[in-house]
């Protein structure tokens, strides 16, 4: 399996997975503070927004298997993981295989009831819907804090506070992502994450959660914890669904200190 990476920085290596659609780029707000203390792996996830082809089946646990796979080939195994929203559940799962050192699992899904669940995949389409209608808007409208404020509510505390440039190419990677709609229904319909006995996990891990996020719900956090009772729990106060996004320091932080151990 074809798996693009972007590799930035020097010292231990540390691993990026984005979320559903996204690519490398996601990550860019916190990107030159954590290379400038790691070896950094941005990972481009098959068939969303990077440069890695579409697998024949996309759906959550292929792509887990794909991402796994690509570790240990590439002498990662043992790396330790950060993830965002689909990322951190993929950080999750993998750590409960056995596979990498430990991570950061940033808002992930995978702990919504089956009225959760509807409700994710009714909103997330129904706003793919709109931004694939308004495409050829979208520089113009996420040039203006109020076009990104009407956009973004859903995925972030602040977003009349983000960079246009940075919201446009992911809303636009996200329209152009050949595997979205597939991924989604999966994560909404397939099934919810498993769980991680204590004393189980590879290493230490760490789930960090936006107390605003509408995408993942913050209740989701106690359920998260009750299955993987190993973790610890870290709440951004000011965040959405993507605290490198609007809490980025405190993410470089929280990330270069729970992956040092």
């Amino acid at each position: 399996m074809e798996i693009s990476a972007t590799r930035l920085g020097a010292g231990p290596p540390l691993v990026l997975v984005h979320g559903l659609g996204g690519s490398w780029r996601s990550w860019q707000p916190v990107l030159p503070a954590l290379a400038a203390e790691r070896s950094v792996v941005a990972v481009d996830l098959p068939g969303f927004a990077g440069d890695s082809p579409p697998l024949p089946r996309p759906t959550f646990a292929a792509l887990t298997e794909a991402v796994g796979k690509w570790l240990v080939d590439q002498d990662l195994a043992q790396a330790p993981l950060v993830g965002s929203s689909l990322g951190a559940r993929m950080v999750l799962e993998l750590a409960r295989r056995g596979l990498g050192r430990g991570g950061v699992a940033l808002d992930p899904g995978g702990f919504w009831t089956d009225r959760e669940a509807r409700v994710f995949r009714a909103s997330i389409a129904a706003s793919m819907v709109l931004v694939r209608r308004i495409r050829p808007a979208l520089p113009a409208l996420l040039a203006n804090p109020a076009g990104r404020t009407a956009l973004l509510l859903q995925f972030s505390a602040r977003p009349w506070a983000l960079d246009g440039e940075l919201v446009r190419r992911e809303l636009e990677g996200y329209v152009a992502s050949p595997s979205f709609d597939e991924v989604l229904d999966d994560l909404a319909l397939g099934p919810r994450q498993q769980a991680a006995p204590a004393g189980t996990l590879s290493g230490p891990v760490t789930i960090g959660w936006g107390r605003r996020d509408r995408v993942t719900l913050a209740r989701q956090a106690e359920r998260a914890v009750r299955a993987f009772p190993d973790a610890d729990l870290h709440w951004f106060d000011r965040s959405g669904h993507f605290p490198q996004w609007d809490e980025p320091a405190a993410t470089v932080s929280l990330i270069l200190d729970r992956t040092a151990r």
